[in-house]
């Protein structure tokens, strides 16, 4: 099991952190999904990025509560893969160059709703804030939806094989 004291020297290796970060992501977000998936409203709303209604909600809500951070144009901080002094990663990119589209829309859902500490289950320090009780569920999904609907249509179809993998659609 790994310690609180290792997450700190992962954290000071930079890509290593993300690295660990994108493993745990994974085989939690597996767990998650097999103990709690049924009672996530991804199951019913889904993030389409076709939706012109989810997409516009979702290009609001994001203009409101993501690109302060994340980047008017989903392009992130600079520098994301390395930690900051604090041992926090800068906010990651939204487009395709980030590793946003390696998730199923679940996991995605899931870390925005309830933030990493409690998605993973550690005591994991982010910047990013959960937003259970701040957004309703359709409007994290919305989100979700005008983020998928900015990458192209190749990414696009990565991140459908990795929904249809993992029963996410």
């Amino acid at each position: 099991m790994i310690g609180k004291g290792d997450l700190a020297l992962i954290s000071r290796k930079g890509s290593r952190w993300l690295g660990l970060m994108i493993g745990l992501l994974v085989i939690v977000g597996a767990d998650y999904r097999s103990k709690a998936g049924q009672d996530l409203s991804i199951r019913t709303l889904r993030a389409d990025p076709t939706s012109p209604q989810l997409v516009t909600l979702g290009e609001q809500v994001y203009a409101r509560e993501c690109a302060s951070c994340h980047g008017v144009n989903l392009e992130g901080q600079p520098n994301w893969r390395l930690a900051k002094p604090d041992g926090r990663l800068p906010a990651p990119p939204h487009d395709d160059s980030g590793h946003t589209w390696h998730h199923d829309d679940q996991t995605l859902f899931a870390l925005t709703k309830f933030g990493v500490a409690k998605f993973t289950g550690m005591d994991i320090e982010s910047d990013m804030p959960a937003y259970e009780g701040k957004l309703t569920d359709r409007e994290i999904v919305a989100v979700l939806a005008f983020i998928k609907s900015r990458w192209s249509v190749r990414t696009r179809r990565r991140q459908e094989q990795i929904n249809a993998r993992t029963g996410a659609q």
